[in-house]
Order: structure tokens, then C-alpha cells, then sequence
């Protein structure tokens, strides 16, 4: 396994929060996510900050912790932009960066950017393809390695993971769909998988708040398409979605309740679990709650789990 991924460790964070505060407060809040313990943290693109200079920022921040995209989307740059940057933060800060790259959706590609979003499959392809060209074209100082990842669902994109990058990452998925993604891709890949959690052990509040997060995922299509493959139906689909689709995708209860589903995908294939933070508040910063799950998983005294990440002394620059 690449050092970079061996680094993660089992647990790390998935957040879209640091939108919402300045970068002097980001900053303080990824050092934070480090001393606690998570291997790495995951930052997406979507309508917030570039990806990749976001990246940068929390990799200044820290010494230790690897930063990945979940996802940088492919439609954004060209594949040469793509490259370049990921071997120029992985060359700055070796061993610490992931590069995870998706097709995005229809509606943010073409409703957001203008841009049009056809053939998924085949353009991340000719994508990668195009990165692959990029890598023996590129003429400044390069890493060692640039450990790419694929946004993958469904078994086409996961096959294709297998084989043209060092694994993937899925979304909203249950620990169903994490052991048919590992029989895709193998032994070999890394599969890192996003959870969210929601430390609530109400069921009418915690449903409530889990389907106030979900509720745009519901009219995605590569989402949906997913959710029908593992046996949701269209009454699970329907309005908000059922009880029993929001109970799969979102793990709720006190936090050793909650956090029981990162074993399970675990146990179910995945080498990497990050854990997002669901709030009543969709803009809150859940500090308190990233402190909770690290002391109940155990990546801070008290707990029974270590993170491999500490296995992996930081190199010196």
C-alpha cells in the first residue's frame, strides 16, 4: 500500500464545515483534528473552496494528518492541471496527500459550471488517460508517487478504480454495499469509505436531522441507481426517504451506537473510514462530537483503537 494511504489509518473526518468559518479558524479546527488523532480529513469541491488549494492550506496547517479531496471533480480542470497539482502538494508535503477524483453529478456540472456532463464512465476514462500523459509530461521536481483515488459506486466505476488507480472512495453507503465494492476491487486497492454519523440516540430527532442532510442526495441519479442496487425501493426513495433507507445510511444513537457502523465497514472490506459529523445546525463545526468519536473508537487515551497512522513516524522536511 502506498505510504500516503497507509497513513490515513482506519479513522478519518469527511467534512464540508470548514466552508462556513475564515481559514485562520480552519486552521485551528484541522490541528485540533490531528492532536485528536484521525489519520486524515477529507475536503470536497461541490459549490465551496477549490479542493486543492483548500488542501494546501490544511496541509500547512498540520505535520502530520494526510489530506485528501473527496472529490475534486474531473470537469473542474483538465487532467495536466489535475496532475500537476497533486505532484506538486505531494512532493511539498510527502506522504500526506491523496488525490480523490469523481464524475460529480449532472446538476452541479451543468447547472453550476456550464459545463456538459456526458458519459461518466467513459470520460473518467479518457481522464485518466489524459493524467497518465500529464505524468511523463510533467518537468518540475516530482514525488515518488501521487496516490489517486476514484469516486465509485456502481461495479463499472469500482472495476475501473481496481485497475487505473490505487482504489476508491464511495458515499453514503451501507456496510452492504462496502463488502460488494471490496469483492470489485480486490485485495490489493484501498477502499475508503465516508459514514455519517449522528450522535443522537432520539429516533424522531435524529431522522429528522439526517434527512435535512439528505434530502438533495435523494434527487441525485448515480445516488439513487446505487441505492435501488442494493434492494431500496421506490417507496424507500419517495418524499424524504424511509426510515429504513435513513437507518442505512446514517448511523444514530449515543456515540458507541453510532460509531459501531465504522466496525462494520471495517469488518466488511473497507481500510479506511471517514466519518461525517451530522448536526441540527448544517453549518455547525462539530467539534465536541469529533472529540466524542475519537475517545470512543480510541484514537485518544481511553479508547481501544489505534490509529495506523501512528504507526508511520512523520518525515522530516
Amino acid at each position: 500500500m502506498n505510504v500516503a494511504l497507509h497513513r490515513m489509518g482506519e479513522v478519518g473526518v469527511w467534512t464540508r464545515q470548514f466552508n462556513f468559518f475564515p481559514t485562520s479558524r480552519v486552521r485551528r479546527a484541522v490541528r485540533d483534528l490531528e492532536a485528536l488523532g484521525y489519520g486524515a480529513v477529507w475536503v470536497g469541491e461541490t459549490v465551496y473552496r477549490e479542493p486543492l488549494t483548500h488542501a494546501a492550506v490544511l496541509l500547512g496547517a498540520t505535520g502530520r494528518m494526510v489530506v485528501a479531496t473527496g472529490i475534486a471533480a474531473i470537469w473542474a480542470r483538465d487532467p495536466f492541471a489535475a496532475t500537476a497539482a497533486a505532484l506538486t502538494l505531494a512532493e511539498a508535503y510527502p506522504d500526506r496527500f491523496v488525490l480523490g477524483i469523481g464524475v460529480s453529478h449532472a446538476s452541479l456540472v451543468e447547472d453550476v459550471r456550464g459545463t456538459c456532463y456526458r458519459r461518466p464512465l467513459a470520460s473518467m476514462r479518457d481522464y485518466l488517460d489524459g493524467m497518465d500523459r500529464a505524468a511523463t509530461a510533467y518537468r518540475a521536481v516530482a514525488p515518488p508517487s501521487a496516490p489517486r483515488l476514484l469516486a465509485a459506486l456502481g461495479p463499472r466505476m469500482l472495476e475501473l478504480a481496481a485497475t487505473r488507480a490505487q482504489g476508491a472512495l464511495t458515499y453514503l453507503v451501507p456496510p452492504e454495499h462496502t463488502a460488494r465494492a471490496r469483492e470489485i476491487l480486490g485485495p490489493d486497492a484501498t477502499l475508503c469509505v465516508e459514514q455519517a454519523l449522528l450522535l443522537d440516540g432520539t429516533p424522531s430527532t435524529a431522522r429528522a436531522v439526517a434527512r435535512k442532510h439528505l434530502n438533495r442526495y435523494l434527487a441525485m441519479p448515480n445516488y439513487v441507481a446505487n441505492w435501488r442496487r442494493l434492494g431500496f425501493t421506490d417507496e424507500d426513495i419517495a418524499g424524504a426517504g424511509s426510515d429504513r433507507l435513513v437507518d442505512a445510511l446514517v448511523s444514530w444513537g449515543d456515540p458507541a451506537v453510532a460509531t459501531a457502523r465504522i466496525r462494520e465497514h471495517l469488518d466488511a472490506g473497507a481500510d479506511h473510514v471517514c466519518v461525517q459529523l451530522y448536526h441540527a445546525d448544517l453549518e455547525h463545526l462539530p467539534e465536541d462530537g469529533w472529540r466524542q468519536v475519537a475517545e470512543t473508537v480510541g484514537l485518544i487515551p481511553g479508547g481501544t483503537t489505534t490509529s495506523r497512522a501512528e504507526a508511520v513516524p512523520p518525515r522530516a522536511d
